[in-house]
């Protein structure tokens, strides 16, 4: 089957979703194909391989796939007493504990579409999450019902929620007791392969958030090609879940490709450094996944033990994982690091250092199978013009990854996708072997006096200082230069540095327009829920704070 390219369905998609409600059966159909897909057939089909195999350890609870799928059934029962249908909206507030994968999967069995909300989202938030993506019903655990219940209160939407103690009358009805009392599914409901399956929500560092609808196919087909060609990952192997399932990068790359594959999962409810060290060592885990900030907190507990899991390799993924800390994994870890990159709306992988190959630290690779990564003229909008390899410019995404579009925002998904492109916003290079670098955000490059100034670039000169764990750079508004450069960072324990010594630091390595002009030190970054750096907030923070004064050491 040739499918129809993303660029082509979106303006009929947009506004609805899920175009049929169910499988393609029979002649009434007006489709031009009877393929069917679900991504619920990624646990259905490991229950059937690998019944008496452990899907998830969290703490000391071990669950089997067939007991995963089991429950998971039972919830869609009683999912499907609520009255959620084929083409429903289910929106989940739910952390890292078996309850995700179960809601998840029983949303999808149902044909219904699975909405995960941001745990962090304030009431507000997640009432214009729900509104926005027309949810029929919020599944809510029990912590976080404070802001969740009051955002679809506000919104009107229904309350269910999981691990709520069963004897509080004053909690929304329990799924768990739900489910006791329906009849349970007894299998998947196929779907079309192009309809939406997750709609999941950007961070909105620009503008309101946009659901991104990713497609059943979309998101069976990366697994199946991370897993085919570019992971290296078996039935058996132990990964830590320490990604927030919410989020594309652990929802994909964790847990769909871990349960695809028959691996088991430990299960973090919250991450921590220390708390993640020991769930490695004690489940032998022999892969982790994470974001920089995650890399950063492991090797800071690995200064007060001396314990070491036995992995055989990392995936970092999520933001730019300076030099000095992957040189610095590497050596304490004992293992090779793989960074990749990816976008909610690219389902999300679209290029990795291949396991299997010598990563290229520094770089994110090169395209994964099937799909195309290009270097295209950012300052050209309504086309997209390719640049020679070598040439900064803005990554451009082509394949079988690419969502359906944004839902109900016709208008901004034909900005995003162009010429059948989907334009990232990312600066970056590729070299005449393909390996892809990126140099940073569009919307992050600062222009100081009329030069380019990257962050990533300053960021990785400040990794390499001793004290400093963890750095931000970010433009602010300056009257004479247009913006001017700002640093913030923190600093390990025990260290001694001044603001004052990290800006001669930088001042010394690098090009006199290019070093922060002050260093903010903090006791700790903002983290968005994944795990990035919130640099608007720095902006907003520290707007006017910078001093005109040149260090002595300048050129």
């Amino acid at each position: 089957m040739a499918p129809t390219h993303p660029a082509e369905t979106t303006e009929a998609r947009a506004g609805s979703g899920t175009q049929a409600a169910g499988p393609v059966t029979g002649s009434g159909t007006d489709r031009p194909h009877h393929a069917t897909a679900s991504v619920a057939a990624i646990l259905a089909e490991s229950a059937d391989r690998y019944p008496d195999d452990v899907a998830i350890i969290v703490g000391e609870q071990r669950i089997t796939y067939a007991e995963l799928w089991d429950q998971t059934l039972a919830y869609a029962g009683a999912l499907r007493a609520q009255g959620v249908t084929e083409g429903s909206r289910v929106a989940m507030l739910v952390p890292n504990v078996p309850d995700f994968p179960r809601v998840y999967y029983a949303t999808l069995a149902l044909g219904a579409v699975v909405v995960p909300v941001h745990a962090l989202l304030k009431r507000h938030e997640i009432e214009y999450v729900l509104r926005d993506s027309g949810a029929a019903l919020l599944v809510c655990a029990a912590p976080l019902l404070a802001e969740g219940a009051a955002g679809a209160a506000l919104a009107g939407v229904d309350v269910v929620t999981v691990l709520a103690p069963g004897d509080d009358a004053a909690t929304p009805p329990r799924l768990e007791a739900l489910a006791a009392s329906s009849a349970p599914l007894t299998t998947y409901t196929p779907r079309d392969p192009f309809d939406t399956a997750t709609i999941l929500y950007t961070s909105g560092t620009t503008g309101q958030p946009k659901g991104a609808e990713g497609s059943h196919f979309a998101l069976l087909e990366q697994v199946n090609t991370l897993l085919m060609s570019t992971f290296d990952m078996h039935r058996g192997d132990v990964l830590l879940g320490a990604l927030p399932l919410f989020h594309t990068f652990g929802q994909t790359c964790t847990m769909n490709t871990g349960f695809r594959t028959g691996a088991t999962i430990v299960m973090l409810p919250k991450f921590d450094g220390a708390t993640a060290l020991t769930a490695m060592v004690e489940h032998h885990c022999g892969i982790f996944m994470g974001v920089p900030t995650m890399y950063m907190a492991l090797l800071d507990a690995a200064l007060r033990s001396e314990e070491r899991p036995t992995l055989r390799y990392a995936i970092s993924g999520g933001a730019s994982l300076p030099l000095a800390v992957l040189e610095r994994f590497q050596t304490v870890f004992g293992a090779p690091i793989h960074e990749g990159y990816g976008l909610t709306e690219t389902s999300p992988v679209a290029s990795f250092n291949h396991v299997g190959r010598t990563p290229r630290p520094g770089t994110i690779g090169t395209p994964i199978w099937g799909i195309e990564v290009e270097i295209a003229d950012p300052g050209t909008t309504d086309a997209v013009v390719l640049l020679p390899r070598g040439e900064i410019g803005e990554l451009v995404i082509r394949g079988h990854n690419l969502m359906n579009g944004y839902l109900n925002r016709p208008g901004d998904t034909a900005a995003a996708i162009v010429d059948g492109w989907f334009r990232t916003g990312d600066l970056g290079t590729k070299d005449d072997q393909g390996f892809l670098t990126i140099v940073d955000r569009t919307k992050d490059m600062i222009i100081r006096n009329g030069y380019n100034v990257y962050p990533r670039e300053v960021e990785e000169v400040l990794a390499t200082h001793p004290d400093v764990t963890m750095a931000a750079v970010f433009g602010v508004p300056h009257d004479l230069h247009g913006q001017e450069i700002a640093a913030a960072v923190v600093l390990g324990d025990g260290a001694t540095t001044t603001s004052d010594e990290l800006v001669h630091f930088v001042a010394d390595a690098i090009a006199a327009y290019k070093y922060p002009r002050v260093v903010h030190v903090l006791d700790a970054l903002p983290l968005g829920p994944s795990g990035k750096v919130l640099k608007r907030e720095l902006v907003d923070r520290f707007s006017g704070a910078v001093a005109d004064a040149e260090p002595t050491t300048a050129g």
